[in-house]
């Protein structure tokens, strides 16, 4: 018999145990159990080195991104230390799927909610989920749905269909519209848009580049108006839509060397 490894992720732990325990009593399911997202890439990354990785992660959409312990006046001083909680934490359920959908692509997962919600149950499947599940659904479908996404199915409440392919149509209208704006741009014009996307301003551009600042400066003013917004964060949030990334920060071109970066 050929076991399931699962993986339940939730803040809550008493509904996470509980949970566990329940697919547990399955004979082909093995099953543990996380708090949070940095223990649940712990258990990912643990059991992916052990060679017995998970199959299917269960994550909790509002799942809570973890908080440094405050220790009361006059108490031990036994805080967690800064630097055990990972900068980048996940928001939420839908931010740990959509990283591991490039951490651990072999991982199926599938997102667990209070409530029904068209808008999240579409950005958890544009992140990489494979289904939404109702929170107080029957063991029986939830097994069915962890059995069903390994056999690469998507799944869905029936009365969420209409409104996630609602969701998803604007979405790709909006990306479309973003992407056409982008390629109007001129090759450098893209290039000074990822360096605005990775955060970068005029004089790390102009550096970056080699340009002069007030060239710089004419060149972002031009990517605002191609791309019809008024400000740099408007401009990142199109590019994001249009799929544009960020120049890689750490790469350092060679002194007096002209860098071509790559075009989406």
């Amino acid at each position: 018999m050929q076991r399931i490894r699962v993986l339940v992720v939730d803040d809550h732990r008493i509904f996470a145990e509980s949970l566990a325990a329940a697919l547990a009593a399955e004979q082909d399911v093995d099953v543990a159990a996380a708090g949070s997202a940095p223990a649940a890439l712990r258990n990912l990354d643990r059991a992916a080195t052990d060679g017995r990785r998970f199959d299917v992660l269960l994550a909790d959409a509002d799942l809570a991104a973890p908080l440094l312990a405050v220790p009361a006046q006059g108490a031990a001083r036994d805080a967690v230390p800064r630097e055990a909680v990972p900068r980048a934490a996940p928001r939420d359920g839908i931010a740990l799927v959509s990283g591991l959908r490039t951490s651990h692509p072999y991982l199926r997962t599938v997102v667990l909610a209070d409530r029904d919600d068209p808008r999240r149950a579409a950005a958890a499947l544009q992140a990489g989920a494979s289904g939404w599940v109702a929170k107080d659904c029957s063991l029986s479908r939830l097994l069915a749905v962890i059995r069903g996404v390994l056999r690469d199915e998507t799944h869905l409440p029936p009365a969420l269909l209409t409104g996630v392919l609602r969701e998803l149509t604007a979405a790709r209208k909006h990306r479309s519209e973003s992407e056409r704006l982008v390629e109007s741009l001129t090759p450098r014009e893209r290039e000074v848009l990822r360096c605005m996307v990775a955060g970068l301003g005029r004089k790390a551009v102009a550096e970056r580049l080699f340009l002069s600042p007030h060239t710089v400066r004419t060149h972002m003013q031009n990517v605002l108006g191609k791309l019809g917004v008024h400000s740099t964060l408007a401009a990142v949030a199109l590019a994001r839509r249009a799929g544009v990334g960020p120049v890689e920060l750490e790469t350092a071109a060679a002194p007096g060397s002209v860098t071509s970066l790559p075009v989406p």
